[in-house]
């Protein structure tokens, strides 16, 4: 009964975006974002979101290199050895049930939800050191957490094909919500055209003026914590901490969220529990 469940669970969570409709606000976004770029070059468009799919790449790439990713990495094989002691490699997590995987997989998330809340917490008291590093920082935890949840499942992420479908989780789950659908029926595709885990022969551009509301909206963050960083309560800037805190946790929810859904559905698929 537990595939059956997280089957219907999944179903359940892509009718988010079936009846939503976009306001009004977010249909002018769109027109001005669009006109913006069509003032811009072709090739000065591509060379700016080149740059920052690079960007994306090269911090994918210094989350594994580190210290404390190997950490976790083990802490995941431990973790799994509750349930099968014989796991000595990533990729003997699969041997687990959907249930034993989600339920490791809900450690990671809560983690990465509570590093988040932390992080946005620090940058709330308005340092302008940490509001600098504050999109960054959220950038690197929430690429961190997508891989973390990958791994759980038994992918090893620095392979090319899991690199690039990690990234792509991590751009489909910060984009809008009138956007997700989309990008997710094209994540379900990339998992048709799968060859090899050493082999990615699908589109490598990421980022493009879609994507761009993400920074939209931390650019207003930063704003709101510079208005009511003077507002002490006790001494501490309480309500901009609030505002960190608060803003980055949802992100973090929101991208984790995505990226279980994602990993259970392609459990699933890979069981034959879809067609």
């Amino acid at each position: 009964m537990s595939k059956e469940k997280v089957l219907h669970d999944i179903q359940h969570w892509e009718r988010q975006w079936k009846d939503y409709r976009a306001n009004d606000f977010e249909m002018m976004y769109d027109q001005w974002m669009n006109k913006s770029f069509q003032d811009m070059s072709n090739r000065t468009r591509k060379k700016f979101f080149h740059q920052i799919d690079q960007w994306l790449f090269h911090t994918h790439a210094y989350i594994q290199g580190t210290a404390f990713q190997n950490e976790a990495r083990e802490r995941i094989l431990t973790s799994g050895r509750i349930f099968q002691s014989d796991i000595d490699h990533i990729e003997d997590m699969k041997n687990l049930t959907i249930d034993q995987l989600t339920y490791l997989a809900h450690q990671q998330v809560a983690k990465g939800k509570l590093y988040s809340f932390a992080q946005g917490g620090l940058t709330g008291t308005g340092g302008l050191l940490l509001l600098g590093i504050d999109f960054p920082a959220m950038l690197i935890l929430n690429v961190r957490a997508v891989q973390l949840i990958g791994l759980t499942f038994g992918y090893e992420v620095n392979h090319p094909y899991e690199m690039m479908l990690s990234l792509k989780i991590f751009h489909a789950a910060t984009l809008p919500k009138r956007l997700q659908k989309e990008a997710w029926d094209d994540l379900k595709r990339e998992l048709e055209h799968q060859t090899s885990p050493f082999i990615y022969e699908g589109e490598e551009e990421l980022t493009d003026e879609t994507w761009l509301e993400q920074p939209m909206k931390h650019s207003m963050k930063s704003l709101f914590i510079l208005m009511f960083r003077k507002k002490l309560i006790q001494g501490l800037p309480l309500v901009s901490m609030a505002i960190g805190a608060t803003l980055n946790y949802q992100l973090t929810r929101q991208v984790t969220d995505f990226a279980l859904r994602f990993y259970q559905y392609r459990y699933l698929v890979e069981q034959g529990e879809f067609d």
